[in-house]
């Protein structure tokens, strides 16, 4: 199996792998210098860089760079220590560079106006796929939308097409609070990695409330940026697409790890609010 024909494939999937590869050897080891392993994200492997434990600890090694996101290089000195000593390890000294391989972030914009038409300019610059989904034909085209990798002219057509996964973020501003109910709703049931909705703080308390009427858990909402964006005091649609993209960075390079604090609390005033009611 070719190792980069492989990760192309993956990348195309929209699955995760990480790919170690000696960078640096000095005396005997039962490889050589370049050799290479690629970690799926299913623990399954492709290649090898020797066997052994040293392979053991550089696939356990993998998983948490893929899971963080980030490059680690690893040193191996093999001729004293005698945890190596399996047979497969001839002796000497090894550096191992591990690598993500992530795929191509893909940008959902639900709605075609003026916001998703700067945001789209902005986040295809910033490295997003995007894909563009509007019921109005005259708002979601390639002569609208030329960066565009995809285009749904129907909610319904998108919610069967699309896949969302780890590498898929949404956002919802479609043209008025039924269509962004139909979407959020159908979303917070994907993997979606990251799901962004615009709208005041009393527009999203009524969304939410709206939907757990119809039995969604308010706790499902956890997990929604919105009001979308990062506080900047945006105004203009570019203004508000720099502060969407923002924010989208910020997940994608776990810039926070912890839950978005201003979600939290409109979930939770939604909550309470409708058990006073």
């Amino acid at each position: 199996m070719d190792i980069f024909e492989e990760i192309v494939r993956l990348r195309r999937e929209g699955r995760r792998a990480a790919l170690a590869t000696i960078v640096h050897v000095n005396g005997s080891i039962p490889s050589f210098e370049s050799s290479r392993m690629l970690v799926r994200e299913d623990g399954s492997i492709a290649g090898t860089i020797g066997g052994g434990c040293v392979e053991a600890e550089v696939w356990a090694a993998a998983k948490e760079v893929m899971r963080a996101e980030r490059p680690r290089t690893l040193n191996f000195n093999l001729n004293n220590d005698a945890d190596y000593d399996t047979g497969l390890i001839c002796g000497g000294t090894l550096e191992i560079f591990v690598e993500p391989i992530l795929p191509e972030p893909q940008l959902c914009l639900f709605g075609g106006g003026h916001v998703s038409l700067a945001l789209s300019r902005i986040a295809d610059q910033a490295g997003f796929e995007i894909t563009v989904i509007d019921d109005r034909e005259s708002f979601a085209n390639l002569q609208r939308f030329p960066m565009a990798a995809g285009v749904y002219t129907s909610f319904d057509a998108a919610f069967d097409g699309l896949r969302p996964n780890s590498s898929t973020y949404m956002v919802i501003v479609t043209r008025g609070h039924k269509d962004d109910m139909r979407v959020l709703k159908w979303a917070v049931g994907t993997d979606a990695r990251y799901i962004g909705m615009i709208g005041s703080k009393r527009k999203v308390i009524a969304v939410y409330r709206a939907l757990e009427r119809e039995g969604v858990p308010i706790d499902t909402f956890s997990r929604v940026h919105a009001p979308i964006g990062l506080e900047i005091g945006a105004q203009t649609p570019e203004e508000i697409a720099v502060s969407i993209v923002a924010e989208l960075i910020a997940e994608r390079r776990q810039a926070s790890r912890s839950l978005n604090h201003k979600t939290v609390q409109v979930a939770a005033k939604a909550a309470s609010t409708a058990v006073s009611d």
